[in-house]
């Protein structure tokens, strides 16, 4: 069989459908309408001649996924932890979102996104803002744990990351330990605010969780931080009064 002629029944079925297959839909695509014994590569060579070849798809760059593994924190800006909690708007029946990045090390909330969506956006900015008010350099080892929803293998969330200069390591699957302070942090937001009150609207919500989470960060004493509020631990450790144990977290 000439070329030619393979080459204009090419023609005829890309024409045919109104857009390029690849060369090997074309390759089967002329063994079933044409009856044609023919390798896909000679397929590929007719194509390349007439023009008619797919653009090849770009490959995707991979990030490899780095696991979580338990580290000794010794001061504050080692080890930070984001997830997401959800509360109910009765007056609303919807749901709302906080998602939060804590301090290991002090216990303080950096800071938080309350909202009826959360998405990576959402989780970027959170983790600048919390890097804007702790003053990162750009070596400042600092890791950030966080599982594996959807906000945080968003590809806007990795490259912020990189941005940073922060290490972002996610948990395996199933082990809500390796995330235990901001799982703590959630339960004693579910326990002293939102168990206490019935939410009518996403501003009844803003402004009862906007007050407890000063008091928490501001007020709130920690047993472990020598009976002192977050805030208040993270300064005299800055100004090297406040002698922290190490934490395996």
């Amino acid at each position: 069989m000439p070329d030619e002629k393979i080459q204009e029944w090419l023609c005829e079925l890309v024409a045919g459908d109104g857009f390029p297959y690849g060369y090997k839909k074309l390759a089967a695509a002329l063994r079933t309408e044409y009856r044609l014994i023919i390798n896909h590569k000679k397929v590929w060579r007719l194509c390349k001649e007439l023009g008619i070849l797919r653009p090849q798809r770009k490959a995707k760059v991979c990030r490899p996924k780095r696991l979580a593994k338990k580290v000794p924190v010794k001061g504050s800006n080692h080890l930070w932890q984001m997830d997401v909690k959800y509360g109910y708007i009765a007056g609303m029946d919807r749901f709302f979102f906080q998602l939060s990045v804590i301090d290991v090390f002090d216990r303080e909330v950096i800071a938080y996104h309350l909202g009826l969506r959360c998405t990576a956006k959402d989780a970027v900015r959170v983790l600048r803002t919390a890097a804007s008010k702790r003053e990162l350099s750009a070596n400042c080892q600092l890791i950030l744990r966080t599982d594996n929803g959807p906000q945080f293998i968003a590809h806007a969330f990795v490259i912020a990351c990189e941005e940073l200069g922060i290490t972002h390591e996610r948990i395996p699957t199933k082990t809500p330990n390796m995330n235990a302070y901001i799982e703590a942090f959630h339960a004693i937001l579910e326990e002293e605010c939102y168990g206490l009150n019935e939410f009518e609207s996403f501003l009844d919500v803003y402004t009862v969780v906007s007050e407890y989470m000063q008091y928490y960060n501001q007020r709130r004493m920690h047993g472990s931080l020598k009976y002192m509020a977050p805030s208040q631990f993270h300064q005299m450790f800055l100004n090297g009064n406040a002698e922290g144990q190490a934490i395996v977290a």
